[in-house]
């Protein structure tokens, strides 16, 4: 039996949406109020989706003790209440939306998940807008 199975995950952080080597006005034409040069934060929803086959010994597809402690140690804990732009290698050169951001986590997760599972990761900036990897077809 192939099924999914959804883990939601919350964390805080500042960012500033921005090119160094545009102006700032160019940047803030763009960007807007997100190019703000004093950052901005977003309390960040996401939800983890693991699908694949249940193992039928188990009935489980993954124990949820262990999706529950791989997104709080290399998402929630990494992330929660840091400066993406400031703290993080990976957007020294890429700029932090949430988009990038939502990838990254994908990345991130997948590098702690077995293969045999699909991974997709949404993650939500605000209550409104959210971002979905791999994209929904």
């Amino acid at each position: 039996m192939r099924i999914s199975i959804i883990r939601k995950g919350h964390f805080n952080a500042a960012h500033k949406l921005y090119i160094p080597s545009w102006s700032e006005e160019k940047n803030l034409a763009v960007f807007g109020k997100c190019a703000n040069p004093h950052y901005h934060g977003h309390n960040y929803n996401m939800e983890v989706t693991v699908s694949g086959e249940v193992d039928p010994e188990t009935g489980m597809l993954i124990n949820l003790k262990d999706l529950r402690d791989i997104i709080g140690k290399y998402v929630e804990d990494r992330y929660d209440h840091r400066n993406l732009n400031e703290e993080f290698e990976e957007f020294k050169d890429l700029v932090p939306t949430a988009e990038n951001l939502c990838y990254t986590i994908w990345k991130i997760l997948r590098e702690h998940l077995d293969d045999k599972y699909d991974l997709s990761v949404r993650l939500w900036e605000t209550e409104r807008n959210s971002v979905v990897y791999p994209a929904v077809s």
